[in-house]
């Protein structure tokens, strides 16, 4: 009785050393199991290699182990960005998709020049030849953003104008490339402007310098 508890003393103790063997084994290859590439596209180049080399100052060590949060929080930070997908690629990858925003105007804030992304975030204008529309006036981006919405419901093309105006009163006006001034509304809407360009199209105004549509029903034309 006495050698078979033995045998199965021995017996355990023996299973105790393999499956802790396995164990470690496994513990050293999961240790192992490091970040070796880290793939962004979506921006330029340059872009890319920027936001990769502030992902790399995170020190992600094991992708097992990503702080997401920390990961989001950067590339949120980034106004470039629209949208992104971050996908991990078993044992040593990490792959960063990004759509990158469409920029809408320019504004200036503090004697500096920056684009209005579709984002609704501003990114620096390094580069002075960006063919999009001035905006004057101190307007909320979200406000901007959502007369861009009235704008592109209507027959209006957004290519056909030069700047816009923004009043304290969050009226606005806009200046076509054809050096006319529309007077829009208080409470502008696609109908208003869809009305608005059926008159230009159907009438010869190049002589006109303002059209001033604030009146209900009314169109008041100035040289």
């Amino acid at each position: 009785m006495h050698q078979r508890k033995s045998k199965k003393i021995l017996i355990y103790f023996f299973l105790l050393i393999i499956v802790s063997s396995i164990s470690n084994f496994t513990l050293n290859n999961f240790k192992l199991s490091k970040i070796q590439n880290i793939n962004i596209s979506g921006l330029e180049q340059k872009d890319n290699q920027i936001l990769l080399n502030k992902i790399k100052d995170l020190k992600i060590e094991n992708i097992f182990f990503i702080n997401k949060k920390e990961i989001e929080k950067l590339i949120n930070s980034n106004s470039l960005i629209e949208k992104y997908e971050v996908f991990k690629k078993y044992p040593s990858t990490i792959n960063i998709n990004i759509e990158k925003t469409n920029f809408y105007a320019r504004i200036n804030q503090n004697s500096k020049t920056y684009l209005i992304g579709s984002n609704g975030k501003l990114t620096p204008a390094k580069d002075k030849n960006y063919d999009l529309p001035y905006i004057f006036g101190k307007p909320n981006i979200e406000e901007f953003l959502k007369f861009k919405r009235i704008i592109d419901k209507s027959e209006f093309s957004y290519d056909q104008i030069h700047s816009l105006y923004f009043f304290p009163s969050k009226r606005w006006d806009l200046k076509l490339k054809e050096n006319i001034l529309l007077k829009l509304p208080s409470k502008v809407t696609n109908e208003n402007l869809d009305s608005l360009h059926v008159f230009l199209k159907n009438y010869n105004l190049k002589k006109f310098n303002v059209i001033d549509f604030r009146i209900k029903n009314k169109i008041i034309l100035n040289e």
